[in-house]
């Protein structure tokens, strides 16, 4: 057995309590093996001055788009897709992917997340990148259907129960896949029922985007006479292993859907408001007993994927929403960042204690910014970034020591990405 003891901290607990302890880890079984005074290990991370935690789960991410960061801002999203994303997108090389995928890796590990849900394509690429990295994910072949003959959408949809049914089976259990319809308007209803049972008879969850814009909505109800979630009930979605990303626009029926059946919403309020697309109502959501995580998104729509900013702008945005400056506190985004992500995803984490996953971060409260420290979880939401981070564990395993990134080489993947997307963007 291999141990390390994370000493001299301050420790999270799963009821959001926070106390002067050490953590031992398992490396061997990647399990957190005590949470106590006085722990000692075969190796010591010192966590003085600091605050141990779970790692975020950025539970909705498009992780290779990190090459498209900055490419195109501003823009409403049906333009912005239709206009330069899409465009690119059909550009892209298997190259690429794994390059963008490779700079989102990085830049998560830096940040403090630990598992992460993927919809993209070329998704062999994307378990290589994780796989060498060692973060937790859950992935999936991003099927569209939309502007396709019938042939090529019944490939597309191939595709993504290939790519899921391979996964499953050749990956380690870090990795685990899903089965992706984009949204209910960029794939027809055949792709989309085909979609579901091959999910249902895998056993794996539903990934979709879902009532983010007004424009998703609409056609929705013109074509079948059903709000959208109701019209994916009637298709099998919506089971409770399924997660939905973004849920900005939901009348009090869907809300009500969603709690009855249970599946995650997760909330990206920084895209959310980049492009416009409106305010979900968290508030709303978590008060009626909906599941509720928090993703990024791409880095096209972010523009980056630290998720201490998105717990600031959930909180925020969530008070502005409601109209209710209790609204949404910093307790609550915690739990949708951490225990939430890993709900949603179906993985192991999000809490800190004796049995559980070792999947955890330390966070440097020595920082001004950071000082003094009244409410560990209120600096935690509104003034902590990923910056902050001094080491990410994951499955008992070091991939950041004193912000010393281990398992990739931070100035050739800077340099690659640099390299494809320049390639990209010119072919685009």
């Amino acid at each position: 057995m291999s141990t390390i003891a994370l000493t001299d901290g301050h420790v999270l607990h799963p009821d959001g309590s926070v106390s002067q302890a050490d953590v031992l880890v398992d490396r061997s079984q990647g399990e957190i093996r005590a949470v106590g005074q006085g722990l000692t290990g075969d190796r010591t991370l010192s966590a003085a001055g600091g605050l141990v935690m779970p790692g975020l789960v950025n539970a909705h991410t498009h992780a290779a788009m990190t090459l498209l960061r900055g490419y195109a801002d501003d823009k409403p999203l049906d333009d912005w897709l239709k206009e330069d994303i899409w465009p690119a997108e059909a550009a892209l090389e298997p190259e690429d992917v794994r390059a963008g995928t490779e700079l989102a890796l990085l830049e998560m590990i830096r940040s403090g997340t630990t598992a992460f849900a993927d919809m993209y394509f070329h998704m062999d690429e994307v378990v290589t990148a994780v796989n060498q990295a060692g973060l937790r994910a859950r992935l999936s072949h991003g099927i569209v259907t939309v502007g396709k003959d019938d042939a090529d959408a019944e490939a597309d949809v191939g595709e993504g129960i290939e790519f899921a049914r391979r996964t499953k089976k050749t990956a380690p259990d870090r990795i685990r896949p899903a089965l992706s319809p984009h949204s209910l308007t960029t794939v027809n209803e055949d792709a989309l029922r085909n979609t579901v049972e091959a999910a249902r008879d895998l056993d794996i969850p539903l990934h979709i985007h879902a009532n983010e814009t007004e424009a998703e909505v609409e056609p929705i109800v013109e074509e079948h006479g059903l709000r959208p979630l109701e019209y994916a009930a009637e298709q099998g979605l919506l089971e409770s292993q399924d997660f939905l990303a973004h849920g900005v626009h939901l009348d009090e029926a869907e809300v009500e859907l969603l709690a009855e059946r249970t599946p995650s919403v997760v909330h990206c309020p920084a895209s959310n408001m980049k492009l416009a697309s409106g305010m979900a109502q968290v508030e709303r959501l978590g008060a009626a007993g909906v599941p509720l995580a928090l993703g990024t998104d791409g880095a096209a729509s972010n523009n980056d994927m630290d998720m201490f900013g998105e717990m600031r702008d959930a909180a925020l945005l969530g008070k502005l929403a409601a109209d209710d400056a209790s609204a949404v506190p910093a307790e609550a985004v915690i739990r949708m960042a951490t225990e939430g992500g890993a709900r949603a995803l179906g993985l192991p984490g999000g809490r800190i204690e004796a049995g559980a996953a070792a999947d955890l971060i330390v966070v440097d409260f020595q920082d001004p910014r950071l000082t003094p420290v009244h409410k560990y979880p209120s600096h935690l939401v509104y003034a902590a970034t990923g910056s902050d981070v001094r080491h990410t564990i994951v499955d008992g395993q070091p991939l950041m020591t004193d912000r010393e990134v281990s398992v990739l080489d931070e100035t050739a993947v800077r340099e690659g990405a640099e390299e494809r997307a320049a390639r990209l963007a010119e072919r685009a």
